[in-house]
């Protein structure tokens, strides 16, 4: 989560007069994440989420979403709802910006993650996956392979000296990428973001999931990729925690086993979710908005974690 639309306690006022929610008591920026502008506010003493959508995010592409959400809602899965207003509309406008207002989940993010945090997370993201076999709707990946070469392109174009490495290590993966991309293994509807940050806890259970815009139809494994590299390894990406990731894998296959072929493509798809992230990450360094409220990621995390994948298979590292 993070700011680039600034708001007045007015502004909030007028938007949220149109819901059934009561008085706004007060209001908070969160200044978390990179893509889109967040704040928890407070109506009757009940905290919600109001998120307006700033990029990467297409308008036609919301309904996904929210159906995506409200369906997971149905079936137990913990995420946040879509509130409607008081004409059942769910998606608003303010600032001449689509927004939304959500409901608040409990629970806070985990920062280092312990063994049992890791074969929740395994569980969940099995138990997301054989609940979305049964989702109707398709939203194909907007940020793939395509995508990260014309972000490499962008920042090739206006990099710095910092970035002269990272620029040619991203060249030669996204080259290699494009050799071995994998086809034919199992596709579903998954999350595509499940970040530490976007997983809350209580009580070492997970109480939420949150942050579903780039769920997507894509690889199942790719999710598991994501969540290696984030959860596996330490916050400068040096070091990975083999057990963490066989904490997640042996939950995620009690639920669904992998197949071979899956198992096959999990490292590239660990280096094809680095790269993602890398350059997204140098993107978002490069040109970042003057005046948002936003905490920059740091780029060289995953630049360590993508050339560790150079020279490990996690299914066959000892």
């Amino acid at each position: 989560m993070a700011v680039f639309t600034k708001l007045l306690k007015e502004d909030i006022e007028n938007f949220i007069s149109e819901y059934s929610i009561g008085n706004l008591d007060s209001f908070e920026e969160i200044v978390d994440g990179i893509e889109n502008s967040n704040f928890k506010i407070f109506c009757n003493n009940q905290p919600y989420i109001l998120t307006i959508f700033e990029k990467r995010v297409t308008e036609e592409e919301l309904p996904f979403f929210i159906n995506l959400k409200n369906f997971l809602n149905k079936n137990n899965f913990k995420c946040p709802k879509a509130i409607s207003d008081k004409n059942g509309k769910i998606l608003k406008r303010v600032k001449n910006k689509t927004a939304v207002i959500i409901s608040f989940l409990e629970g806070k993010s985990i920062e280092k993650p312990n063994l049992a945090m890791c074969k929740e997370v395994g569980k969940m993201i099995a138990n997301l996956h054989n609940l979305t076999i049964n989702f109707d709707e398709k939203r194909p990946n907007s940020l793939d392979l395509k995508d990260w070469k014309e972000i490499y392109k962008k920042c090739l174009n206006n990099k710095s000296e910092k970035f002269n490495e990272t620029m040619y290590l991203l060249k030669n993966e996204i080259d290699y990428l494009e050799n071995y991309w994998p086809t034919n293994i199992p596709c579903g509807v998954i999350h595509a973001d499940l970040f530490r940050d976007n997983i809350f806890f209580k009580d070492e259970k997970i109480s939420g999931v949150i942050d579903f815009y780039f769920s997507c139809y894509y690889f199942y494994v790719y999710d598991l990729a994501i969540v290696i590299n984030d959860w596996c390894f330490d916050e400068d990406g040096q070091n990975f925690h083999k057990d963490n990731c066989l904490s997640i894998l042996e939950e995620y296959q009690k639920l669904r086993v992998l197949s071979d072929l899956e198992k096959k493509s999990l490292n590239i798809l660990l280096r094809a979710a680095a790269v993602r992230i890398l350059c997204t990450r140098v993107h978002d360094y490069i040109f970042h908005p003057p005046n948002s409220v936003v905490v920059k990621k740091d780029p060289f995390e995953y630049f360590n974690i993508l050339k560790w994948h150079q020279k490990n298979d996690i299914l066959n590292n000892d």
